[in-house]
């Protein structure tokens, strides 16, 4: 499950903390091979009606059942990785990205 995600600020050297409703998205790959990145799984968190702000942004109707399985802090079950190890992603409204590598 995800809680926040902290974000170090070059410009002040400090880190800024922040719940998942600051979250726009995040992504797991579940065999990370520490070359690439694979989304292996996607979802979307955070406040202010992400399900609207998608809709208009694709400009399409999006299946409600299949919006709810994605729109969540706890990622759906999988296989330990053949590597050993997984990585998420994690996407903020500001644009910043984190990785982080976890041994499994």
């Amino acid at each position: 499950a995800i809680k926040g995600v902290d974000v170090y600020d070059p410009t002040t050297g400090q880190i800024r903390s922040s719940s998942t409703d600051d979250i726009a998205c995040w992504f797991i790959d579940t065999n990370y091979n520490e070359e690439s990145f694979f989304v292996r799984h996607a979802y979307f968190t955070g406040a202010d009606e992400p399900y609207e702000k998608l809709k208009r942004a694709l400009r399409a109707e999006i299946d409600e059942a299949a919006w709810s399985a994605l729109y969540s802090t706890r990622s759906r079950p999988f296989d330990p990785p053949e590597t050993g190890k997984i990585a998420v992603k994690v996407i903020n409204h500001y644009g910043d990205e984190v990785l982080k590598v976890y041994a499994v």
